[in-house]
């Protein structure tokens, strides 16, 4: 055995990452009476989640019920499992049911997290047993920035998509109101614009053109930061995991580079891998995922998610599973932005379609994402190629109307106020459709006859190919004021535009194999002890499917939250 000479540090709990899943675990710990340490490789904290809407998929929350929601436990398993299916061990999914609303009550009640349901926001899959049209999602409320103090200089910033006008925090029950114009949305935005100009105060403090108050995910990796602090957890930034140290069987430390200087940390309780998935890292996508994959398609931070912890756990015989999947979005490539453009929202707006290189619909626009790449890649499979990337296609009526991507509708940010690189680049523009098919070479009479087609759904209000807009999830981002169908507009009004798209995705679903105790798993079956892994280090208890919004940040708290737990009994 190692004496504790042969380690540079000691501590209990040593989480690797620093994303919403992996400070919780350390929130959750630290209050066992765990001494806890926090590595995170990057420059600042908060990972993919900081990045992200923020949103936990909750079934059978207290905030839904507080307000007269129905769902139950039953109704919840009888949903997740009709979509998960045989995929994932029903003990791990029975705990993510049991767990869930434990963990959420927990923090609220412990710790500086704050969220609101969000009970328009319906489940992904509304054709399923057991879907609700809303409830289940909750999202973050605006967090005040100034209680970080001298930390709010390392949070990892917003990203631009998520904020108003690029720099104004809303929830995303704001973002809703304004995106699917329901009554009184103008309002609501003059008045976010008024409450940041106003503050600038604050601006000139921080000498940054940050909204003190923070939305979305980074609302979340805020409010989790300052609980730590509030603990006196230490985060190490810019430390780099390198390896496990493993003895008689059970890991007991970690290895990792600092100040260019190797550590030997040793942790008493267990390691905790929350570092993210492998979609940042080329040769393990080529070796894993479908083809044709590129980390330029990923729109997650830059470097951040390399596999190292993945890498780390195979080295001491950790069992993977799902790794051909990831959590997919389609994604624009916007040149000077360090990651593509996930596209959540704007293709259930009605007068966009999208069409593979034959000219050609393939699946319905305003499915979820996941879904959507899905499609993408089978029909990339089905006709030779033809559909990565993939085109959005619209008129001049939808280009001053809506959004989409970088391109914010024209009646604020014209033609002539874009980045002149961007034209034949992010989008390309056309008097006609014929002329639109030859700049980016679809077949043209295929993208005419589509465009004819669903000309004819737009005024019917039935997508008679796909069904677009046939259900409340579709509607959700609908346009409230368009009818018969607030998802189908005809494309009549040149100038035509269209934007690439590819086969993007917020992370990798495949990992490390874990049971109900968010243990690793050892090739052989059985728990590899003093070893956890979450979030998308490990293998989704989602498995192939994306039941509602926040089911990739609901599991990695939840299981963070049963990680510490266990850990903390050992």
């Amino acid at each position: 055995m190692h004496n504790n000479n042969d380690f540079n540090a000691v501590y209990d709990l040593i989480v690797v990452g620093s994303g919403a899943g992996a400070m919780t675990a350390a929130v959750v710990a630290a209050d066992q009476g765990l001494s806890v340490l926090v590595v995170e490789k990057a420059a600042q904290y908060g990972g993919t989640s900081a990045l992200s809407g923020g949103g936990i998929w909750i079934p059978n929350n207290h905030y839904f019920k507080a307000i007269g929601g129905k769902d139950s436990e039953e109704l919840a398993w009888t949903y997740l499992k009709a979509a998960v299916g045989e995929r994932v061990d029903e003990s791990r999914l029975r705990t993510y049911l049991d767990k869930a609303p434990e963990m959420i009550s927990w923090l609220e009640q412990h710790s500086r997290v704050r969220y609101a349901v969000a009970d328009k926001y319906p489940d992904y899959y509304q054709h399923l047993p057991g879907a609700l049209p809303g409830g289940r999602s909750l999202d973050p409320e605006l967090f005040d920035l100034s209680q970080l103090g001298d930390e709010l200089a390392n949070l990892r910033e917003a990203s631009p998509g998520n904020l108003l006008m690029g720099r104004i925090s809303w929830t995303a029950r704001d973002a809703h109101k304004a995106m699917a114009k329901t009554r009184g949305w103008r309002l609501m935005v003059l008045w976010m614009m008024l409450r940041y100009k106003l503050d600038f105060g604050w601006r000139k403090k921080t000498n940054s053109k940050r909204d003190r108050r923070a939305a979305l995910g980074n609302s979340l990796v805020a409010s989790l930061r300052a609980s730590l602090l509030d603990r006196k957890v230490p985060l190490w930034l810019n430390t780099d995991f390198r390896e496990l140290i493993e003895e008689d069987g059970r890991v007991c430390g970690v290895v990792v580079e600092r100040d260019g200087q190797l550590q030997r940390l040793q942790a008493r309780k267990g390691v905790i891998l929350g570092a993210g998935g492998f979609e940042q890292n080329q040769a393990l996508r080529e070796k894993y995922l479908p083809q044709p994959t590129k980390v330029a398609w990923s729109a997650t931070p830059a470097g951040a998610n390399t596999g190292a912890a993945l890498e780390a756990a195979q080295q001491l015989g950790a069992a993977t599973d799902l790794m051909d999947w990831g959590w997919w979005a389609p994604s624009l490539l916007v040149p000077g932005e360090d990651r593509a453009r996930g596209v959540f929202a704007e293709r259930a707006f009605p007068g966009a379609i999208v069409v593979n290189q034959q000219g050609k619909r393939f699946v319905n626009e305003a499915i979820a994402y996941l879904e959507f790449v899905d499609a993408m890649y089978r029909d990339q499979a089905e006709t030779g190629g033809q559909s990565i990337p993939s085109w959005v296609v619209f008129d001049s009526k939808f280009r001053f109307n809506y959004a989409m991507g970088p391109l914010m509708p024209a009646q604020i940010m014209p033609d002539s106020r874009l980045r002149k690189n961007w034209l034949n680049n992010v989008y390309y523009k056309a008097d006609s459709l014929d002329e639109l098919a030859g700049q980016i070479g679809v077949d043209a009479a295929g993208l005419k006859a589509t465009v004819q087609r669903v000309n004819g759904f737009a005024r019917s209000g039935k997508d008679e190919d796909f069904d677009r807009g046939g259900n409340v999830f579709d509607r959700y981002y609908g346009d409230s004021n368009v009818s018969p169908n607030p998802c189908l507009a005809p494309l009549e009004k040149g100038p035509f535009y269209a934007m690439p798209m590819y086969a993007g995705d917020i992370g990798t679903k495949g990992g490390l194999l874990t049971n109900a105790d968010a243990q690793v798993l050892h090739e052989s079956g059985q728990p590899i002890a003093g070893l956890y892994a979450i979030g998308n280090t490990s293998a989704s208890v989602m498995g192939t499917t994306y039941p509602g919004a926040g089911g990739t940040l609901g599991p990695a708290m939840t299981f963070g939250y049963v990680a510490a737990l266990h850990a903390a009994q050992q």
